[in-house]
């Protein structure tokens, strides 16, 4: 039997897209670390859609656990068609400022276990030639972003990787997506610390910025995968800004970015 594995399927984008999928006629593995809210969510798919939905429960902030939610996979027998590296995490204020070990859990599981869990499943779709993989980035995969140094560079990291890996599958006929959201509705603010004047500094408030749902943002990714795209920005207006940030240098992004965040700032 094929499955879609979701990480980060505990909420916002994750939980929304698996609702999708599901709806779809997709039988899922949802990953994340809260595992009273992924059975929760299993529960209400199976019922309302009569497909079939497996639970692993993992942080994948910490070292190791992607090989570990491989090998559950493994055990089961599950065959992974599609995988949607969702799973992410964000900080913002001053880097100095920041604790270093949260800095370095955001990259483990930005970055490392992204890179691992893609390294893992990949063998088997190179093996039956098929398979899909979606890297999910962020609009600040196209900019350096002071104030959100770290959570945005492991962002560009994942578009690097993800636009190599796409012509690294392509003799095996697997497809691979780079899907970049911009501001979402989620708990993303919250998880990161910024849900504060931070927020307003980064225009990232949910009350005065333009955002999109989750609903939406899953509908996108969802259509963009049908179409068999490589690469989409969710959202009109973030698809127009991503062309107009590849028109200018990133020092003159950087610097309009960093003077705009103490600006906001000194108006609070």
């Amino acid at each position: 039997m094929k499955y879609t594995l979701i990480t980060g399927a505990s909420a916002g984008i994750g939980e929304a897209l698996a609702k999708k999928l599901a709806s779809e006629k997709h039988n899922l593995i949802l990953v994340a670390r809260n595992a009273g809210k992924l059975t929760q969510i299993s529960e209400a798919l199976v019922a309302l859609y009569g497909v079939d939905v497996k639970c692993i429960p993992a942080d994948l902030a910490t070292l190791d656990a992607a090989r570990k939610v491989f090998e559950e996979t493994e055990r089961q027998n599950l065959q992974i068609e599609i995988l949607v590296n969702n799973a992410g995490i964000g900080s913002g204020g001053e880097f100095a400022e920041l604790s270093l070990q949260s800095e370095l859990s955001l990259l483990q599981l930005n970055n490392a276990s992204l890179v691992a869990m893609t390294h893992l499943f990949i063998q088997a779709m190179r093996e039956r030639k098929s398979g899909s993989i979606v890297n999910v980035a962020s609009m600040t995969a196209f900019m350096p972003v002071p104030y959100m140094a770290t959570y945005a560079a492991s962002k560009v990291f994942v578009r690097s990787f993800t636009e190599a890996l796409t012509e690294e599958g392509k003799p095996y006929n697997i497809h691979v997506m780079l899907f970049s959201p911009g501001l979402t509705k989620t708990n993303f603010n919250e998880s990161a610390g910024i849900n504060n004047e931070k927020a307003v500094g980064l225009s990232s408030d949910y009350e005065t910025a333009a955002a999109q749902t989750p609903q939406e943002v899953a509908n996108e990714l969802w259509n963009a995968l049908n179409a068999k795209k490589h690469f989409h920005v969710s959202g009109s207006r973030n698809r127009f800004g991503s062309r107009v940030l590849a028109l200018l240098p990133n020092a003159m992004i950087a610097r309009y970015m960093a003077n705009s965040y103490r600006k906001k700032l000194a108006q609070i």
